[in-house]
């Protein structure tokens, strides 16, 4: 089978070198695609592929249709909003994620954020400290229990709120259930978010749950940058000039946000959450072997698209 491993932003050497050991062992062919151009070169790429693997690089029915081998796509990474789960389904295609494999990274990166927006952006004015606050944390899945976890050694109160799991699982993950997500903002100095982009959740942070958190409290978004209402979080800095942003996906009026609210507000220049070399390997080498699981005997443990 021809896997080709479809990356713009490429993996690392070592995780490149791991992912063609995996794949050429099983007796597969690796394709390795970096850096291209353009949407187009990746469709022309993809005519002969039987599987893919993928970071950040969209999937789109275009793609898809012309895709004629293709079997199985796997996201290197949790999210898989780039790939039109639609279509794939409607191509007989199997969409995979790694879950869990970048999480360690974006936990520390989301407790990074927080150190860094109490520290006033590492300005020399007086910041505070984490220690002794309290975290509310929106989706308690891989990433968010490890958040919990950190945050809880470092001293914090942890909260949480997840629609899939009872209060019982929230408790036995090291955290307090919240009754509701408007309490979970009203309570917490610092919010953060880690719940997909779905049609349910695009746009469903905005004004009237920012505004509800305490004076001084900072909503941290190491997620999507589609789950918030950008006019809502602009109005609420306006309106709460006590209140602090900081986002690992930039929004579409970051530059508008930074001339209003200066060092209330910052983005990474490009979405790092999963940039750790340990986070690289691992998501490349569960993609390849899920691949080959797949092949072998029909594995799709990890599917998204069912």
């Amino acid at each position: 089978m021809k896997i080709l491993l479809a990356t713009q932003k490429p993996f690392a050497v070592a995780a490149v070198a791991g992912i063609r050991q995996i794949v050429e062992a099983a007796g597969h062919d690796l394709v390795v695609f970096e850096k291209y151009a353009s949407q187009s070169d990746l469709v022309a790429a993809v005519a002969d592929a039987d599987a893919m693997i993928i970071r950040s690089d969209k999937v789109t029915a275009e793609v898809l249709d012309a895709a004629k081998r293709l079997r199985i796509v796997v996201r290197a990474g949790a999210g898989y909003d780039n790939v039109d789960l639609p279509a794939a389904t409607a191509h007989g295609v199997v969409v995979e994620n790694t879950p869990g494999q970048n999480s360690n990274a974006v936990a520390e990166l989301a407790l990074a954020m927080m150190i860094f927006m109490a520290r006033n952006q590492f300005t020399p004015a007086t910041g505070s400290e984490i220690q002794g606050k309290t975290l509310g944390i929106q989706a308690f899945g891989h990433v968010g229990r490890l958040v919990g976890a950190k945050a809880a050694a470092l001293g914090m109160k942890v909260r949480a709120i997840d629609p899939f799991l009872p209060a019982e699982k929230i408790v036995g993950g090291g955290a307090e259930p919240a009754a509701s997500l408007e309490e979970l903002y009203a309570t917490s100095d610092y919010v953060s978010i880690h719940i997909p982009a779905t049609p349910e959740t695009i746009g469903s942070i905005g004004y009237d749950l920012i505004t509800k958190m305490p004076k001084g409290a900072t909503l941290v978004n190491t997620a999507r940058k589609e789950v918030i209402d950008e006019a809502g979080l602009e109005k609420a800095l306006e309106d709460r000039p006590d209140l602090k942003y900081i986002a690992d996906v930039a929004p579409d009026n970051l530059a508008v946000l930074k001339e209003k609210f200066g060092l209330r507000v910052f983005a990474t220049p490009k979405k790092m959450g999963a940039q750790s070399a340990e986070a690289n390997l691992n998501a490349g080498l569960a993609a390849a072997r899920q691949i080959v699981a797949f092949f072998a005997d029909g594995c799709t443990r990890f599917q998204v698209n069912k």
